[in-house]
């Protein structure tokens, strides 16, 4: 197999294993649905090698094919990359960055000012736990995320972009909603709105809640912060948010925990390899740049 013909069928057989489907794979690439099936069926008899399981119109990779798939979205990742730098250097910047976030508040600021200054590329941005969007970024699946997690994977480059206290809240029904104060150890044996395993919040207020010895009960576990709110207002027990992510509204309390000085750290992260492609180094320069805007226009940096 030549050259030429070896990446056509590689390009074929890592957008069928990323797309699961021949017809969506086809279309992605602009070819005819037979070309693709051909392309893979060819690099399975010419190396004697299974790439997917034909389950009905299902492919599911095989353990080689897994193997295969993470060499393919290196080598087709960085020629995007390339693609974007050039394409970077002709128009000044334009093409579509992919997002990850564990919410809108952090991200949408750096996202105004990066629009700002280049209007040109689109943007689109999916929400989701610490924990995905890191194998999303992992796994080539987006172009930067913003997480809570502290990544100690050398394969990611992680830059801390702004610490955010965390808050408990109640419904108003709560015996603790009409405390003017809240002692932590008021917290023992309460119950709490939790969100799933994943979550860089949990994570934080679990481990401070540990080293202060305060035992606390999960009520139920929920997939999104809007979700939790929900689970709070109706009396299924106490949350936990980032202050600035915190949303009053009827039935709702904020409790004034004292010694409650739980936080977390918001994060921004990209493959190592890709952080100096053109879009992406863009974005981590404008994030920087309003951390340093932020720092030099709080009242601690006025006062020295």
């Amino acid at each position: 197999m030549s050259g030429i013909t070896l990446l056509a069928a590689l390009k074929a057989f890592d957008a069928t294993a990323r797309a699961g489907s021949i017809t969506i794979a086809a279309r992605q690439l602009a070819l005819r649905q037979p070309t693709v099936s051909a392309h893979i069926l060819r690099l399975e008899a010419e190396y004697g090698v299974e790439l997917f399981f034909r389950k009905g119109r299902r492919l599911v990779l095989t353990e080689f094919g897994s193997a295969l798939l993470e060499h393919t979205r290196r080598v087709f990742s960085a020629e995007e990359d390339a693609l974007s730098l050039l394409t970077a250097a002709k128009t000044r910047y334009s093409g579509t960055l992919n997002l990850h976030a564990i919410g809108p508040y952090n991200i949408t600021p750096i996202i105004k000012a990066y629009r700002h200054a280049y209007p040109g590329v689109q943007i689109t941005v999916t929400v989701g736990d610490s924990q995905s969007i890191t194998q999303r970024i992992l796994d080539y699946q987006g172009d930067i995320g913003l997480v809570l997690n502290d990544i100690t994977d050398p394969q990611i480059f992680c830059l801390p972009y702004r610490e955010q206290a965390l808050v408990v809240f109640a419904s108003d029904r709560h015996p603790l909603a009409a405390a003017k104060q809240v002692d932590l150890a008021d917290l023992m044996n309460q119950e709490f709105v939790m969100r799933e395993a994943g979550s860089g919040t949990r994570k934080a207020l679990e481990e401070f809640l540990e080293a202060q010895g305060v035992r606390i009960r999960t009520s139920v576990e929920m997939r999104s912060r809007e979700a939790v709110r929900e689970a709070v207002a109706q009396g299924l027990g106490l949350g936990v948010v980032a202050d600035r992510a915190y949303l009053p509204g009827p039935g709702l309390v904020k409790l004034n925990v004292e010694g409650f000085s739980a936080k977390t750290c918001t994060r921004l992260i990209c493959r190592s390899e890709r952080r100096n492609s053109p879009l992406i180094a863009q974005f981590l320069r404008t994030a920087q740049q309003l951390m340093q805007d932020a720092k030099s226009t709080s009242p601690r940096s006025r006062e020295s």
